[in-house]
């Protein structure tokens, strides 16, 4: 049965490390909205630019679990209505969900970033210490339950 990986993090969790590895073991398709923002509009922090593309990408997996393929998401996954969403639409399709949450205290959370700012790739966005406080407030972790 196609599986549906769900990447869950804050920036600078490991979530791109993870998937990544993910992708070769399985193999599945790895969709990742950071790579596509970078390549199609240039601004990772275009709200409805992202919404966009994340509404695209989690179609694309659906079509790809359909023809047998595993699918991993690397959107971050920061509310639990919305891994709720991802999770009741591949259960209606007969696919599983696997929720891979990556944990880190905020301070490790700043200290990658402030590494990954200072040599930042075409497909990372800078991230400052006051976004990352202000993500930090609203990330709702995934439950014991969530995570079975």
């Amino acid at each position: 049965m196609p599986t549906l990986h769900l990447i869950c993090g804050l920036p600078g969790s490991g979530k791109t490390t993870l998937a990544l590895r993910l992708e070769q073991e399985r193999p599945a398709l790895r969709l990742t909205p950071d790579e596509w923002m970078a390549r199609i509009i240039g601004d990772g922090h275009n709200e409805a630019a992202r919404a966009a593309v994340e509404a695209v990408q989690e179609d694309l997996a659906h079509r790809a679990m359909e023809l047998g393929l595993d699918v991993i998401l690397e959107n971050g996954f920061w509310s639990k209505s919305e891994r709720d969403g991802y999770r009741q639409r591949a259960a209606s399709n007969g696919n599983a969900v696997k929720i891979h949450f990556l944990d880190m205290p905020l301070e490790e959370l700043w200290r990658r970033i402030e590494q990954r700012n200072a040599s930042l790739t075409p497909d990372i966005f800078h991230v400052t210490r006051q976004q990352l406080e202000s993500w930090w407030k609203v990330f709702e972790r995934p439950t014991r339950d969530e995570l079975k």
